[in-house]
């Protein structure tokens, strides 16, 4: 027996035949629920730190007294519960708060549509470690490329000039921040601490992990860092295959352009000459005044002894 073509009108249930057109688009719109915080988990490999810092604690201070205004996003956990897509910072406050709920949008998203909404979500944040772009940018340039996006779109575009198109940064700019990946992890905390530049770290990310390693106990050692223009020097001496440990020995000993000389001390050893609040800098100040006076002091104990 034949059956009847089945006939697709576009609507998610018999109900709506009977709906307004507001009535239908309300329907459609992501529903807000109360999650409880102990079914959300993090995003997979989430590239984005919750540091316990000034923001995290207005964020905290907002929440306590407003509420969470912005709902998190989250998809369905195989084996039960939520993950976490955006909103893991908002999560940490609320369990610092006590808190047992959170309001959370859920979706069905697929890896690569989960994936580019975490990156896009959190590249809008105030501060952002080059660590933290350089992994983010990995991971959704490999889900466009897995999505096969610029064929979808129908344009010729390279996958890193779609990426820039919803990005803050520009294509090269991105290209520079994913090399930063190839870095070992003691070389990348530098760059986060702004020892290190991102340009010569670029430049660094093109020599093996075992030169790297080298380059990381060179560095400790002579408590220096590569200029760009060593830098450069490292990467052509490591693709010549002449890139011993003596070789960056003499790299890093070389003095760089307009370099400065400093006394190291760490600042343990002189807290306990000054008050708790003291800044670095009036340490610094401090140091320098009290050593005038000391050199004044023993010029006149010498013009004493010379009488």
């Amino acid at each position: 027996m034949n059956q009847r073509p089945k006939i697709d009108l576009g609507m998610t249930g018999y109900e709506e035949l009977f709906m307004n057109d507001q009535e239908r688009a309300d329907a459609r719109k992501p529903k807000v629920e109360e999650i409880p915080i102990a079914e959300l988990f993090p995003f997979r490999d989430h590239p984005f730190q919750v540091r316990e810092d000034e923001e995290l604690d207005r964020l905290k201070e907002s929440i306590r007294e407003s509420g969470v205004l912005v709902p998190a996003l989250a998809r369905p956990k195989e084996g039960g519960g939520y993950e976490l897509i955006s909103g893991h910072r908002r999560m940490t406050a609320c369990k610092a708060l006590g808190l047992e709920t959170m309001p959370v949008i859920i979706r069905d998203l697929t890896d690569e549509e989960s994936i580019i909404t975490m990156v896009d979500a959190n590249l809008q944040r105030e501060h952002i470690l080059p660590s933290e772009k350089a992994f983010a940018y990995k991971m959704k340039y490999d889900a466009l490329k897995h999505q096969g996006t610029s064929s979808q779109v129908g344009t010729k575009l390279r996958t890193d000039e779609y990426l820039a198109q919803n990005s803050p940064d520009s294509r090269n700019q991105i290209q520079r921040y994913i090399r930063l990946t190839n870095l070992i992890p003691e070389i990348l905390d530098m760059v986060d601490e702004e020892r290190i530049a991102l340009t010569p770290a670029v430049e660094l990310s093109y020599l093996s992990e075992a030169e790297q390693h080298k380059l990381y106990t060179a560095m400790c050692y002579d408590d220096a860092t590569p200029s760009l223009s060593q830098a450069q020097r490292l990467h052509r001496m490591s693709q010549e295959q002449q890139l011993s440990e003596g070789e960056i020995t003499e790299v890093l000993s070389e003095v760089k352009g307009n370099q400065k000389e400093y006394v190291r001390i760490p600042a343990e050893d002189l807290r306990r000459f000054f008050r708790p609040d003291t800044t670095i800098k009036q340490m610094q100040d401090t140091l320098v005044k009290a050593m005038e006076y000391y050199s004044r002091f023993r010029e006149r104990q010498s013009d004493r002894d010379s009488r």
